[in-house]
């Protein structure tokens, strides 16, 4: 149950918003003027009437305990989620009880909290009768899994041969030869169900005529391409952890095999990635006891956002498994005990000649990593050049921010949090540089989301 004192800031409803302009429009909706009979509960509900272009008000409705992050439902035509009226209405809430007092919820809003209620009800008793039924006829899953490795074996002879055959023509072919090259390759990749080879093929075609010094980039490139498929080729003799990872760089869908770790997780950070067929959702967790980190993924069909939704500084109590794989961080969210809620927790931080031996000590366990998890303490940032870079407040020594970093509107951020003084910044550290995605002023002080 959330405490009806307890409410999130503007910054970590705004981290909610599906795209800029989503938040732009929340942000005008975040004022008393367009609302009315707004209220909410001790159960974690907060309704409200927002006046539209219609004679009819359209009817937000938002259930901010839900385990799995706030749940909405509007009445507007709008295909975003949340929509502008959610996120408004959430603004609104962050800003105390004058706007949206403690109240009594309208029947439309509570028809709307029962429906979900069965729902979830109904979810629960499917999955129970699932867990008691017979279990699948584990030799035909068995066959069916010999079938598809052998389908990417077939697939990772292919590329070899395509691989040898390029660095035999010269590097120089590459660019001429263009990007239909490389999708022709990735989509024979599809046919032989490895997803995590088309991907990196896909991302080899982005390389030729890219800028100065591209050959040296598609040849380490390729270099990592052939490592994956001669580990998978030769997987049977690889350590079981090291396969594990093979497998999952393939594309091979794994399962988590750890046993839960309950503990109160903080989100540290939330960003989205997207092509043309689908978003990918990346959430970061810090474990206040365990001090493991985490990441989750959910996903969503092309132009929809994911399900999942943690906004960052809030924590929750929770189970979470692992997957299977040297130096993997990937993992489950299980069962939910508590909805999140603002925390002051934030995880203890290195420097940045540490962050750099953290991301070389990642690189035996799993040589593809782009990139690890990293909180710095006590950096500054501060200008190189035409870049930045995240300098030791006690030392001579920084971190270079990567080139999607700089041109991000969170570096400004970032830079106006510091103000020349020390914080403590969260984000991904690898051979491109350093990603901020969350920072804290040094002392006390919310979280700020960069992403």
């Amino acid at each position: 149950m959330t405490q009806q004192g307890v409410r999130w800031t503007a910054e970590q409803v705004l981290a909610l918003a599906p795209d800029a302009a989503s938040r732009k429009a929340g942000s005008k909706l975040g004022a008393a003027g367009p609302w009315s009979d707004a209220g909410s509960s001790d159960e974690g509900t907060v309704w409200g009437l927002c006046k539209g272009s219609g004679s009819k008000p359209y009817q937000t409705v938002i259930d901010v305990a839900d385990s799995t992050g706030p749940a909405y439902k509007c009445s507007c035509p709008s295909r975003k989620f949340p929509c502008k009226h959610a996120l408004g209405l959430l603004l609104l809430w962050a800003g105390g009880d004058t706007a949206v007092p403690h109240a009594q919820a309208p029947d439309w809003a509570e028809q709307w909290l029962a429906g979900r209620r069965r729902r979830a009800e109904a979810r629960r008793t499917t999955t129970d009768a699932a867990s008691g039924a017979a279990p699948a006829d584990p030799e035909a899953a068995r066959r069916r899994a010999e079938r598809r490795a052998e389908r990417i074996t077939a697939g990772a002879a292919e590329l070899e041969q395509r691989l040898a055959d390029l660095l035999r023509n010269g590097l120089a072919g590459a660019e001429q030869a263009g990007y239909g090259l490389w999708d022709e390759t990735a989509a024979r990749m599809v046919d032989a169900q490895a997803p995590g080879l088309a991907a990196r093929v896909r991302e080899l075609g982005a390389i030729p005529g890219s800028g100065a010094g591209w050959p040296v980039r598609l040849l380490e490139e390729c270099a990592l391409l052939h490592l994956l498929d001669q580990g998978w080729l030769r997987r049977e003799r690889l350590p079981d952890g090291l396969a594990a990872t093979v497998r999952s760089r393939v594309g091979m869908p794994g399962s988590p095999d750890g046993p839960p770790v309950r503990d109160r997780w903080l989100a540290l950070a939330q960003y989205d990635t997207a092509d043309s067929r689908l978003t990918t959702r990346r959430i970061w967790l810090y474990g206040a006891e365990s001090g493991r980190t985490v990441l989750l993924l959910s996903y969503g069909a092309a132009g929809r956002a994911p399900e999942l939704a943690l906004p960052v500084g809030l924590a929750f109590d929770a189970e979470v498994s692992a997957y299977p794989g040297s130096g993997q961080l990937r993992g489950a969210l299980g069962e939910r005990l508590s909805p999140p809620e603002p925390a002051a927790t934030r995880p203890p931080g290195v420097t940045p000649a540490q962050a750099a031996v953290r991301y070389g000590e990642a690189l035996r366990e799993d040589p593809w990593l782009d990139s690890v998890p990293v909180t710095l303490a006590r950096v500054v940032p501060v200008p190189d050049g035409d870049s930045w870079q995240l300098a030791d407040a006690d030392g001579d020594l920084a971190l270079p921010l990567t080139a999607s970093a700089r041109s991000r509107p969170g570096l400004w951020r970032l830079v106006a949090l510091s103000g020349g003084a020390p914080v403590t910044v969260f984000g991904e550290c690898g051979h491109q540089g350093f990603t901020p995605l969350t920072a804290w002023p040094e002392r006390e002080g919310e979280a700020v989301g960069l992403c």
